[in-house]
């Protein structure tokens, strides 16, 4: 269930659709599957919101890009507006801005790999596994 979750990158959604499937299939033959199950789809679904709440805080850094020149009463009033994607308008913050969330985005990328591998050899071995930073939908 653990490694399906890479077939994110062959198939759409299928982090969400394989482990659940299996998860599905299988929770009534025992204990164990069932608590990986649940650890490996609670963990995908963490990751969404993650993902969410990171994309919702990067709109911004988009907009001020975009729009840096812009004063508010100007935006309000959508008088002579005109986009320049030249110099990218927000200067210097929005670049910080932007690179900060990129970095974040991308430790959490390789985070997740490195958490799903570590949860595959503990299952494999028979151990238990506890994702961090998990959120439990699924009790």
């Amino acid at each position: 269930m653990h490694l399906g979750i890479f077939s994110k990158y062959f198939i759409p959604f299928g982090n969400y659709i394989i482990p659940l499937l299996l998860w599905t299939t299988n929770k009534d033959k025992s204990d164990f599957i069932d608590r990986h199950g649940k650890e490996a789809i609670n963990f995908q679904l963490s990751i969404l919101l993650y993902t969410l709440v990171l994309s919702l805080i990067s709109v911004p850094f988009f907009l001020f890009s975009l729009f840096g020149e812009l004063s508010l009463t100007e935006f309000i009033n959508f008088n002579d507006i005109q986009l320049d994607f030249s110099d990218g308008g927000g200067g210097f913050a929005t670049l910080i801005g932007a690179s900060f969330i990129g970095l974040i985005a991308l430790i959490g990328f390789f985070v997740e790999i490195v958490c799903i591998i570590q949860a595959a050899i503990r299952a494999n071995k028979g151990e238990s596994y506890q994702y961090p930073l998990t959120i439990h939908f699924i009790k």
